[in-house]
């Protein structure tokens, strides 16, 4: 979405600290005074105007006196958390934590909790994007993320930035899972 948004003409917030690599070859646009957004948010001022990626759990730490619209990227959780398997596994780290059900719950819970929170936020707009959608269906997303924001954006030039070929874990139906599970991430 970061990319989409940059596509599109939007300033990115982003300090490229983060190198690209094999799990994200395009890189992350990450800031990474983000990570610290619950105890200190001096560097906000600069985000006016601009994106910047927030991960879900630290949206409650946005100032309070500053509105936002947030495009809120929806994501299997099975898919989030093979993801971070198999980025745990490429760097060394050990990937079997919680098994992998739990760790679903645990983030739905979250993400379920922060959903509540945001709608009861006069100061915040919520868009939430199917991150499917954005790979299966990408002018549409775009047209839907440049209404959310207010219009002007290079739509086309948005929709020509998602590649299915680097979406690596993909949701599969299974006897236990049913089917997607839809994942705010």
């Amino acid at each position: 979405m970061m990319q989409m948004l940059a596509a599109g003409g939007i300033d990115l917030l982003a300090d490229l600290e983060r190198a690209p690599n094999a799990d994200n070859p395009r890189g992350y646009f990450e800031f990474a005074p983000v990570k610290r957004l619950r105890d200190e948010a001096s560097w906000f001022p600069e985000a006016v105007g601009r994106a910047v990626k927030v991960v879900y759990a630290l949206l409650k730490s946005l100032p309070d006196d500053v509105p936002a619209r947030i495009v809120f990227m929806q994501r299997d959780l099975a898919e989030v958390v093979a993801s971070q398997r198999a980025m745990l596994a490429r760097s060394g780290n050990p990937t079997e934590v919680l098994p992998a059900e739990r760790m679903i719950e645990i983030f739905q819970a979250q993400v379920d909790e922060m959903l509540a929170w945001v709608s009861q936020q006069p100061r915040l707009q919520l868009l939430e994007v199917a991150h499917a959608e954005a790979i299966r269906d990408p002018a549409s997303v775009a047209g839907a993320v440049d209404a959310f924001l207010g219009g002007g954006l290079d739509v086309g030039a948005m929709a020509a930035v998602p590649d299915p070929a680097l979406y690596h874990q993909r949701a599969s139906a299974s006897a236990d899972q049913g089917s997607e599970t839809p994942v705010r991430s």
